[in-house]
């Protein structure tokens, strides 16, 4: 009875505790780890958020590259730190939904081993043909995938990625045959699909941007819901008969699992304010991107909600580690 009684008093004094420690917190410099390598999108929003807590808190927010296995690798160094909001890291829709479906006996769980902090923005996904192609539209790569008489090929970014769950997608709706050519990484599958060895890619919006401001790559219809303000010319899947197809590969913010909820919220807000501070909004959508603010309860939500959505695409595809 006295070992109970003293239990509940200590988390008793913790909780009365959280409101201070939020308001204390950052005593020393915090650690954001990117599970990417440097010059990517992952990285590139972690180095905004750095910069603007940085500000914010007048304390050092720094970012460390900590790439291997998809992202699992920085993710878990995150999720096995204290809860004490001195280690984040910039997480996806593949380390929140694509591969803990993909692979069950993943060493983290992404919602009960983090505390998924903040959605910060999500890059649309486009369809995209090289220049000599000759292809305008999606329905004349439709038509020109019914023609061909084999598997149109398209590119990827990995195994598991937005593209590739979206090319599968694709393929199934049109009724046509598509094979997938996955890449380690966007860049080289660009290059191939300039070159003309692959049919058509699925890269994000942003990374494809000079390639088709000089021509090389035409741009048919992108995932996201709305056109995009630096693109008004490029229609989206859903003006082209897919609406099944919306989506985005978001980026977010996440922390170690029971991170004080006072402190949690904070750095929700303050993610909610960086996004709409006018220069980062528009350095947001110059990359192709588009932010949304979301709470900690509605993030949640929305996490359950893509892999609810996600999971019988990988499952259909044959992509789920028995």
């Amino acid at each position: 009875m006295k070992h109970a009684l003293r239990s509940l008093l200590s988390v008793a004094c913790l909780l009365a505790a959280q409101p201070a420690f939020a308001q204390d917190w950052p005593t020393r410099p915090v650690r954001i780890v990117s599970p990417f390598a440097a010059g990517g999108t992952a990285d590139i929003l972690a180095r905004m958020v750095a910069d603007h807590l940085s500000s914010v808190f007048k304390q050092q927010f720094f970012v460390e590259n900590r790439t291997g296995a998809g992202g699992a690798i920085g993710v878990q160094s995150v999720a096995t730190s204290a809860p004490d909001g001195y280690n984040l890291v910039i997480t996806n829709i593949s380390m929140l939904v694509t591969v803990p479906v993909m692979n069950p006996k993943l060493v983290y769980h992404p919602t009960r081993d983090l505390t998924n902090l903040a959605y910060i923005a999500g890059a649309p996904v486009v369809i995209t043909v090289n220049g000599p192609s000759g292809i305008k539209t999606v329905d004349q790569l439709v038509a020109f995938g019914r023609k061909l008489g084999k598997p149109l090929s398209y590119s990827s970014s990995g195994i598991g990625t937005n593209g590739h769950l979206l090319g599968e997608s694709f393929g199934k709706l049109a009724k046509i045959d598509v094979v997938h050519i996955p890449y380690k990484g966007a860049a080289i599958g660009i290059t191939d699909l300039i070159a003309g060895h692959i049919n058509f890619g699925l890269p994000v919006l942003g990374s494809v941007a000079s390639h088709l401001r000089s021509g090389a790559l035409v741009p048919l219809a992108h995932s996201a819901s709305t056109r995009v303000p630096e693109y008004p010319e490029v229609p989206t899947l859903n003006e082209v008969g897919y609406p099944e197809l919306t989506t985005t590969t978001w980026f977010s913010l996440s922390g170690p699992a029971n991170m004080p909820r006072p402190l949690a919220e904070r750095i929700n807000r303050e993610i909610a304010a960086m996004v709409k501070k006018p220069d980062i909004e528009a350095r947001i959508q110059r990359d192709g991107m588009i932010s949304e603010v979301m709470s900690i309860d509605a993030f949640d939500k929305f996490i359950a909600a893509e892999t609810a959505r996600w999971a019988p695409v990988i499952e259909a595809a044959g992509l789920v580690t028995k």
